[in-house]
């Protein structure tokens, strides 16, 4: 009767920490000010496109939606990319991939103080030479958010501006 009590008290002691989800801490959160359905506009007020940001797999991942307003290239743009927090390496890490068959990998990241900070560190460009990019996402409010795209051509050293937007949610 003894074991059989005390095999009960831990259930109910551990069972919580079980049941929680694996990626519910408070670093796996950092980028949910993000989650929604948002119009993205340029720095010229222009509205560049359409994005739907949810969270899939038990909350371990942040994925968006991207279309663009209007078409490039005779097609409309669209991509998905897939944000998560690596425990392992204590980094936010971002898998873009888009319908002209480009992705990249931003594989070092840092979150906090809504705010989150994505590097890739080696772009394929035009001819083989590689350079950096560097994303920046800042919350500016419940309904708006920054969205920062810089390249580097030199390791780092200087950054000139790829694009833009402020995000604005869909009420």
């Amino acid at each position: 009767m003894r074991h059989l009590l005390l095999l009960l008290i831990i259930s109910i002691i551990t069972l919580p920490s079980i049941a929680q989800k694996p990626c519910s801490r408070p670093e796996f959160r950092q980028f949910d000010f993000w989650i929604g359905e948002w119009e993205a506009y340029g720095i010229k007020g222009q509205k560049a496109g359409d994005s739907k940001i949810s969270v899939i797999l038990d909350s371990c991942v942040i994925l968006e939606e991207w279309t663009s307003a209007g078409t490039q290239q005779g097609l409309i743009y669209s991509g998905k990319s897939f944000n998560s927090y690596n425990a392992a390496t204590k980094q936010w890490q971002q898998t873009w991939t888009d319908n002209t068959g480009n992705t990249t990998e931003f594989l070092r990241g840092e979150g906090g103080n809504g705010k989150i900070v994505y590097y890739a560190d080696k772009v394929a460009g035009q001819g083989g030479k590689t350079f950096m990019r560097r994303l920046t996402f800042t919350k500016l409010s419940d309904d708006k958010v920054r969205q920062f795209g810089e390249r580097s051509d030199d390791g780092g050293s200087t950054w000139t501006t790829e694009y833009d937007l402020e995000y604005r949610r869909k009420k």
